[in-house]
Order: structure tokens, then C-alpha cells, then sequence
């Protein structure tokens, strides 16, 4: 056998859904046994005694290699039937399952429960039925999840840029921005379908309806603590012990919790991985060079835009809709947004980055009044930062499907049209990004907390 065949052979493993089964089985997730409503020699029975549980999730097949070619997202391979309660006799109660993105009692009240899941917003998916038996990993791995979700997006780059260092806030934008936009291209151009269900347990469906290969939440799991490090050592005074550390640390755990969900083969997360290895390598020599440019050139703002909403009508041209088309422009966004703020920041002198001489700066004392200033720029950002948001999604959307003639009764279905999810999320990001590096830091200026 050729090396290119070992080759094979082993990504083919690494793909199977059935290692991923193995995986949350060893973490304490199993599935709750299907409610015998037929005979089991009649398939066609079990499909309808589900449907109306299901609601109009079809029989699939048990292996991803079954069909001939890659599906569209969302279809019957990657979607995600809820399950029946346990129905079986025996005497106690039930363990406790996720369903509906809530946790529910199956039996009688236990000391212990699961906390929410989220469930697509935009095609209606819900999390399936579950037992979860090892609670601390639970709680682990969903926090790990998050790491790679919009909520920490939100919190983590303003309060970089806000209360740590503008330069390092915006540049770690740059490479985010980069590295996911590269990602998400990359799963519809490849089109490799989601770990089959079953045997793998969906305990997180809001990105149910993308592609699999490979994981963005692997590549910025991998991308931000790496840049972090190279951006921090030797500007600022700590151990490198520290950043070699906090990389695998924070790389596994989101990794991990992406197999444990359900979501990723291990395939998946090795090549988002290595792929994001590969992005650092070639592209992080020159981040300097573009967040330069997005300060100082004259017409950076415009060639800014301009090319962010060039790729992301490209990126939309690639494969059908899902919710990857609006993560992507969401992404694009924030990324173009965040580099014009600092464009107008910059040449107004409202944040200026420390001279090179001074490096490396030393952490200042923690005082009283500098946490509490740090924690009132927190509050007072995010409380805009959401108006902004709010402001600009209810005027986008309605707006969007004026001009383009598209009816908004049904928000959702609007929204899985390119004419309305690429300006929405592009527009109301873009103004997010703008007030993170721009609006909010003048507001601090003027109270007197920046």
C-alpha cells in the first residue's frame, strides 16, 4: 500500500462519526433510546411514529459514506431529529435529556440540570434528546464551545481595545478576520457534510446547517491564542511560560468541545488546525503592514469597504444559503468597521499607540480605580454596542426588503436571501466595529474614563 493510500485510509478513519460516538460516550453523552412504535423490521414504521417529534425530518442514512457525493447543508444527513423521551418500562426515574434548547426532566426532580442550548435561529433546528452524565465536562466543553462564538467575539475584542492594548485589540481583528473568512470559503468549496446522526449525539445545532470541513471554531481556537502570544511577547514584560501555556490550553478545549458536541469529526479539527497553521504562517508577517495602512492611508476607509464587501458577494456566490453566509458577512463586517474606526481614531488623536522606545511596557499596578474604570467601560460599551446593534437590525432588514421586493412577514425566510442577510449583517456589524474603535472610545474621552 502507497503512502498517498495510508493516507487515505487514515483521514477516512479519522472521519467516521463513529469515533466521535466513542468520544461523548467516554465524556458521559449518550443517546435516550428511541420509542419502539412499530415493528422493528418495518423502518417506514419508526419514520412516522418520530414524525411528529420530528416534524419534517426524514429517515437518514446511518453512514455519511452511503450517498453518492457531498450534500447541501441542512439536508437529511446533517439535520438533527429530536428523540423521544425514554419510553422503555423499568422501574426509577429517567435521566434528565436536552431538548428544545432546554433542559427537561424525564423523570423525578434531580438536584442536578443542563443548562440552555441554543437552537437556529434561522431554520428552527432544536438540540436532540440526550444524557448527560458527567456534568463538569458538560459545563467544560460548552464554555469551550462559546470560545468560538458570537457572545465572546463580542466581549473579548472591545475589551482588548477598550482596557489592554488598541494595537494588539485590532491587529488580533485582523487576523481573526483573515483566518475565519478563509474557513468558512474553504467548507463550500469542499461541501463534507456533518458527523452523521446517529450514532452521534447533536447537542449543539445553531451551525447545524454548514459544512463540516474544516472547523472554524478549531481555526480560531487556534488562530487567536497563537496571535495573541506573538503579539504580546515582547511588547509587553510577562513569561513566555505563560503564552506557551495558555496556546494548547485554550486550543484543545475548543477543539475537544467541538467533537463533544457533536458537530466536528476529528478530521475536521485536525485540518482547522493545520490549516490556520498554515494562514499564521504565510500572512502574519504582513498584519503589521495592514493595520498601518488601515490607520494612516488616505483612502483606507474606501478600499476597506470596498474590498470587505467585494468578498463577501464572492463568498455568497460559492454554494446555496445557510448560516454561514450571514457569519461570514457578519465577520467581514465587524472587520471593516473595526479598521475605519481606528482610521478616524487615529487622525483625530484620540488613541495613540505608545512609542517604540518604551517597549516593553510593564503591567501597571492593579488599583481600585483602574478595575473600576476598566469595568465601567465594559458596561457603558456593550450597553451602545447592543443599541447599535438593535438600531441597525430593525432598520437593515425592513429596508433591505423594500428595495429589493422581498417580503418580510416571515423575518426568517427573508433573511436566506442574499439581498437582505449580506447588507444586514454587513451594514449592522460594520456600524458595531465602527463604534467599538471609534463612537465609544470618544464617549470615554468625554467622560473622562478613557
Amino acid at each position: 500500500m502507497s503512502l498517498r493510500q495510508r493516507l487515505a485510509q487514515l483521514a477516512g478513519r479519522l472521519q467516521e462519526p463513529q469515533k466521535v460516538a466513542r468520544f461523548q460516550r467516554l465524556c458521559g453523552v449518550e443517546a435516550l433510546p428511541r420509542r419502539s412504535a412499530a415493528p422493528a423490521t418495518d423502518p417506514r414504521g419508526d419514520e412516522k411514529a418520530e414524525a411528529p417529534l420530528a416534524g419534517d425530518a426524514r429517515r437518514r442514512e446511518q453512514q455519511p459514506g452511503a450517498s453518492a457525493g457531498p450534500q447541501p447543508p441542512g439536508s437529511d444527513r446533517n439535520q438533527c431529529p429530536a428523540k423521544p423521551g425514554g419510553g422503555g418500562g423499568g422501574g426509577g426515574g429517567a435521566p434528565n435529556g436536552v431538548r428544545n434548547g432546554l433542559a427537561t426532566e424525564l423523570g423525578p426532580a434531580s438536584p442536578r440540570r443542563v443548562g440552555a442550548l441554543r437552537r437556529n435561529s434561522l431554520t428552527g433546528e432544536e438540540g436532540e434528546l440526550a444524557h448527560v452524565s458527567n456534568w463538569p465536562l458538560y459545563y467544560l466543553f460548552c464554555f469551550g464551545t462559546e470560545l468560538g462564538n458570537e457572545l465572546f467575539y463580542i466581549l473579548f475584542f472591545p475589551f482588548w481595545i477598550w482596557n489592554l492594548d488598541p494595537l494588539v485589540g485590532r491587529r488580533l481583528v485582523v487576523i481573526w478576520v483573515l483566518v475565519m473568512y478563509l474557513g468558512q470559503c474553504t467548507k463550500d468549496i469542499i461541501r463534507w457534510p456533518r458527523p452523521a446522526s446517529p450514532p452521534v449525539v447533536k447537542l449543539e445545532v445553531f451551525y447545524n446547517s454548514e459544512y463540516s470541513m474544516p472547523s472554524t471554531h478549531a481555526m480560531s481556537g487556534t488562530a487567536i491564542p497563537i496571535s495573541m502570544v506573538l503579539l504580546t511577547y515582547g511588547r509587553w514584560q510577562y513569561p513566555l511560560i505563560y503564552g506557551l501555556i495558555l496556546i494548547p490550553c485554550w486550543c484543545s478545549l475548543v477543539c475537544l468541545s467541538r467533537i463533544y458536541m457533536g458537530m466536528h469529526s476529528i478530521l475536521d479539527i485536525i485540518a482547522g488546525f493545520l490549516y490556520t497553521i498554515l494562514i499564521l504562517a504565510i500572512f502574519y508577517p504582513f498584519v503589521d503592514l495592514i493595520d498601518n495602512f488601515n490607520q494612516t492611508h488616505k483612502y483606507a476607509p474606501l478600499i476597506i469597504i470596498g474590498l470587505h464587501l467585494a468578498l463577501g458577494i464572492f463568498s455568497f456566490t460559492l454554494d446555496t444559503w445557510s448560516t454561514s453566509r450571514g457569519d461570514t458577512a457578519e465577520i467581514l463586517g465587524s472587520g471593516a468597521g473595526i479598521a475605519c474606526g481606528s482610521h478616524v481614531t487615529y487622525n483625530l488623536g484620540l488613541i495613540l499607540d505608545p512609542s517604540l522606545d518604551i517597549l516593553p511596557l510593564a503591567r501597571p499596578p492593579i488599583t481600585v480605580t483602574l478595575c473600576g474604570k476598566a469595568i465601567l467601560r465594559i458596561l457603558i460599551g456593550m450597553v451602545f454596542v447592543l443599541i447599535v446593534r438593535d438600531i441597525m437590525k430593525k432598520i437593515t432588514i425592513p429596508l433591505a426588503c423594500k428595495i429589493f421586493n422581498i417580503p418580510c412577514d416571515d423575518v426568517r425566510k427573508a433573511r436566506q436571501h442574499m439581498e437582505v442577510e449580506l447588507p444586514y449583517r454587513y451594514i449592522t456589524y460594520g456600524m458595531v466595529g465602527f463604534s467599538i474603535t471609534f463612537l465609544i472610545p470618544y464617549i470615554f474621552f468625554f467622560i473622562g474614563i478613557s
